[in-house]
């Protein structure tokens, strides 16, 4: 990708967009309701609930999308940095092994996740730098992901549920111990690596293209970054 050496690539979740006119949306929907409720007979007000209901709604996905961080990915010569309400992490660009689309059986077929996957070298670099509290929500957004990797032909029927039980000790190849919720992110990684082939997931929400094209643009970058540092 040329002149990547040279900038940072923002990416803004299709999550966070059209925020504001949801907003602003949700507050129409609330005026409405409320002169429905002031005007209509009484045998009317039933709709006029509806209407509430509906803005509460849509003020409160206005609030959430608000509420996500402006851009959810920076991309620098150095790393990518993902960015969440909850925290962050970063990711140099010589830890990561593989980038990719992640993919589940379906009978004969195979489908690809709405996401991408990130397959990476050293646990400890990428764990060292995650929040407690972004760790914990991993853990939990990826549950319905680790069921996707989970082996069909399980024959105990306690995979699932063995599965969900992540060890608060994890040795790394160094031979450093981790421990609490850092241990069982590195043992959840372990898992969906097994089942999927990464260890790292960033959903396509939090994307500003869709994840197969993203996928692309990493690789690209990843390539630009290989050919600065042979020239350096």
């Amino acid at each position: 990708m040329s002149g990547f050496d040279s900038q940072v690539i923002k990416v803004r979740a299709n999550a966070k967009k059209n925020g504001i006119t949801t907003l602003f949306v949700g507050v129409g929907i609330m005026l409405l309701s409320v002169v429905w409720l002031s005007l209509m007979p009484d045998y009317l007000t039933l709709p006029g609930f509806f209407l509430t209901s509906a803005a509460i709604v849509t003020l409160l996905i206005g609030w959430f999308k608000l509420r996500e961080p402006e851009h959810s990915i920076l991309i620098t010569p150095e790393q990518i940095q993902y960015t969440h309400r909850l925290g962050k992490w970063q990711l140099a660009w010589s830890n990561i092994q593989r980038v990719g689309q992640p993919r589940v059986v379906h009978g004969i077929e195979h489908k690809d996740l709405e996401m991408i996957g990130l397959k990476i070298n050293d646990y400890y670099d990428f764990i060292s730098t995650i929040s407690p509290r972004l760790a914990t929500h991993l853990l939990m957004e990826q549950r319905p992901l680790l069921l996707q990797s989970m082996d069909k032909s399980c024959t105990t029927g306690m995979c699932s549920g063995n599965g969900f039980l992540e060890d608060t000790r994890f040795k790394l190849p160094s031979g450093k111990v981790l421990t609490g919720v850092q241990a069982m992110l590195a043992n959840r990684m372990n898992q969906l690596r097994q089942g999927l082939g990464f260890d790292i997931y960033v959903s396509g929400t939090e994307l500003d293209r869709e994840p197969h094209q993203f996928v692309t643009l990493l690789k690209e970058c990843q390539q630009s970054q290989a050919v600065l540092k042979r020239e350096d």
